[in-house]
């Protein structure tokens, strides 16, 4: 089973495979817990496109919680900003229900499409909500408005968020 992963990993990675989803679809359905560590240290790696398609392998594994924090990792680095949406996109390929936070904080300091892709997970998926949730969103809201990107953008977000985060008190103080 080893080789097996190895090998498709390499074909997978391979800048001139023509078919490098099928091998990263093939390769989640197969993976095992030393074959889901080798993927995720391609998530975590310096060549974005081997790690979009690792995250693609993942998304089909048995690992798709687990792998989730890597996969989050990659968004926030910097490194990966001008692939940031691409690293957002794939997410709608695993359970986000209790990912609340981190989408939160995409929408807050992503690119372009990464704001508009976590907007549009923050609308369509069902979070499970807690007062920690919530804590931890308003933690991250309140360090954007201290630190906005740009003043002009800083009104608009505020009408967008703060019915989000208005909407989250009610549901549990409803509990």
């Amino acid at each position: 089973m080893e080789e097996e992963i190895q090998g498709l990993i390499k074909r997978m990675c391979d800048p001139n495979e023509k078919e490098a989803y099928y091998f990263a679809d093939k390769l989640g359905k197969s993976l095992d817990v030393s074959g889901r560590d080798k993927v995720i240290e391609l998530v975590k790696g310096d060549n974005w496109e081997a790690a979009y398609l690792a995250c693609r392998a993942l998304s089909r594994s048995s690992f798709n919680e687990e792998s989730l924090d890597a996969i989050f990792e990659a968004i926030n680095d910097k490194m990966n900003r001008p692939q940031q949406g691409a690293f957002v996109q794939i997410l709608e390929e695993f359970d986000l229900s209790q990912r609340f936070v981190d989408i939160f904080r995409v929408f807050l300091f992503g690119n372009f499409k990464a704001q508009a892709l976590a907007k549009m997970y923050l609308d369509e998926v069902e979070f499970d909500m807690t007062p920690r949730t919530l804590r931890k969103a308003e933690k991250h809201w309140n360090h954007y408005l201290h630190n906005p990107e740009d003043e002009g953008s800083l009104q608009l977000k505020k009408l967008e968020v703060e019915p989000i985060l208005e909407e989250i008190r009610e549901l549990l103080s409803e509990d």
